[in-house]
């Protein structure tokens, strides 16, 4: 303050309004160690404009400052309490009430947030016909129908709300409501091709000039178009952690016990089904963009694939670009293609069924079947994340070695592969094991030196048949077949003494080394 007092008096000062202003443009957060942190940038704004009098002066030159982002409701349920009211419950109940405020006041927030996009996005690019109403269609969805629902939920908490701000049951509201969050297998579904067209109208510059502007308008709040689209998303998957939270500060002994765990088992049902419903259109999405260069490469499993495993950008020997994807039941390597501002997939190769698809996982720099990649990845580093995938049958003789970013992102193939290909390798060895008891009986006939009951009652048998049915020469027959083999096991047994006995005279002599 000494240090202030001392400034010279010309010196020209930006108004404290006008400097806060800095503080505004982060954007609003609950986080209390953030929180401080833009506290910090501000106090660092005074300290810098108040001895940089060119870049006050500056600043101050311009019409007006820059509109700050609109900032929302950040006050915590405790701080709008009484203080007698405070005290008189537990600090259990006051973390029960804050989680359930804390669901309440997110449900607002997006009621907003569903209003806003309609309003400052769909509405403006619809009559300035920067996007025909199909295309926005396709972005937005039914985006509208969901504010209602939410609006339903929200007056039946106000409803269940006290005088003094506290909620008592909150567990039959939400097992009644939560089942509605179904609606939202659609637009979930949607979400894909949705953002695939909005990258694609992004590079219009009537749309991209219109979108800037949106985000620097203080309404915007520094989030761009997508992040507005997504939030229902976002939202949906943080119910069961509200749930959880709700049901950690509630007593043992309190009623919404049971109705809650319920509650989260509903949710997690729900985003169960638009997981999966929202994984079969991705699937589809896909399946829609593959184009075929032969007939042959075209195959049923592809077009009934449910289930997308895992798909992503990797690297061939050749340094090539290729796109993959494991479908539930076969592996399809494509390449990347645009025509038109239309991305697509050409299919490489012949795709791999999973049942006749075999992995290896190569160490760095080593390759197993031939060859080096000394070269091929760049100058003289080895090739690292590397795997290959190939037909178990040789005879297609395709192999592909693939080398995916980094090492997490091979571990995520390599673990996806081995789940896709697990079951089949199961039923394998299950039918393997089937078939080995037969397999030893016969290495047992077929090998004189193991005594083998069965074969010996055949062989009565048949000696039987023979001494009765055949003639003389071939009873000769078997009598010198019967006495070689007789032979055979005096030998083998012979043979094993002599083996014993040398053993003895071996382990005598080790005994005597030994002492």
């Amino acid at each position: 303050s000494l240090l202030y007092l001392q400034e010279p008096s010309n010196k020209r000062v930006r108004p404290l309004a006008r400097v806060t202003s800095l503080a505004n443009l982060i954007s609003p957060v609950r986080n209390g160690a953030v929180r401080r942190f833009g506290q910090t940038i501000q106090s660092f704004g005074l300290r810098s404009d108040s001895k940089s009098p060119g870049c006050a002066q500056k600043s101050c030159s311009r019409s007006a400052a820059p509109t700050p982002p609109k900032r929302r409701n950040s006050v915590l349920w405790s701080e709008m309490l009484d203080v007698n009211m405070k005290e008189s419950l537990s600090t259990k109940e006051i973390k029960r009430q804050e989680a359930i405020y804390e669901m309440s006041r997110g449900e607002q927030d997006l009621i907003e947030d569903l209003k806003l996009a309609r309003k400052a996005y769909h509405d403006p690019m619809l009559k300035l016909s920067i996007m025909s109403e199909e295309e926005l269609t396709h972005i937005f969805g039914d985006l509208d129908s969901y504010i209602p629902l939410h609006e339903d939920l929200l007056a039946s908490l106000g409803e269940a709300t006290k005088p003094d701000g506290t909620v008592e049951q909150i567990g039959p509201i939400l097992v009644k409501w939560l089942p509605r969050l179904h609606a939202y297998k659609g637009y979930c579904s949607n979400q894909l091709a949705a953002k695939a067209l909005l990258d694609q109208k992004k590079q219009d510059r009537r749309v991209q000039d219109f979108l800037q502007r949106c985000l620097e308008s203080p309404f915007s709040r520094k989030l761009d178009l997508w992040s507005f689209l997504d939030i229902p998303r976002s939202r949906l998957v943080k119910y069961p952690l509200l749930l959880k939270e709700i049901l950690r500060h509630t007593p043992k002994d309190h009623p919404d016990i049971q109705i809650l765990e319920e509650a989260i088992s509903i949710i997690q049902g729900v985003l169960s089904d638009i997981n999966l419903k929202k994984g079969e259109s991705e699937c589809q999405y896909y399946i829609d963009k593959l184009e075929y260069l032969d007939e042959k490469q075209k195959d049923p499993r592809i077009e009934g694939s449910k289930a997308l495993l895992c798909h992503g950008e990797l690297k061939n020997k050749n340094g090539h670009k290729l796109y993959v994807f494991l479908f539930q039941d076969i592996l399809v390597l494509t390449r990347p293609v645009t025509r038109n501002e239309r991305q697509s997939y050409q299919v490489y190769r012949q795709p791999i069924p999973v049942q006749e698809l075999l992995l290896e996982d190569l160490q760095d720099g080593d390759v197993k079947m031939g060859g080096s990649f000394r070269g091929a990845f760049g100058n003289s580093d080895k090739a690292k994340n590397i795997f290959r995938v190939r037909f178990q049958d040789p005879s297609p003789g395709q192999s592909h070695t693939l080398q995916a970013n980094d090492i997490f992102h091979k571990q995520q193939w390599v673990n996806c592969i081995r789940t896709a290909i697990a079951p089949f390798q199961r039923t394998a060895a299950a039918a393997e094991l089937k078939e080995l008891p037969e397999l030893s009986e016969e290495s047992e006939e077929n090998n004189p030196s193991v005594p083998n009951i069965k074969a010996q009652r055949r062989q009565s048998a048949m000696s039987g048949i023979t001494e009765m049915e055949l003639d003389e020469s071939t009873a000769e027959c078997s009598s010198i077949l019967d006495s070689e083999e007789a032979k055979g096991v005096k030998m083998h047994r012979t043979l094993s003494g002599h083996r014993k006995s040398r053993e003895k005279q071996l382990s005598s002599k080790r005994k005597e080394t030994l002492v």
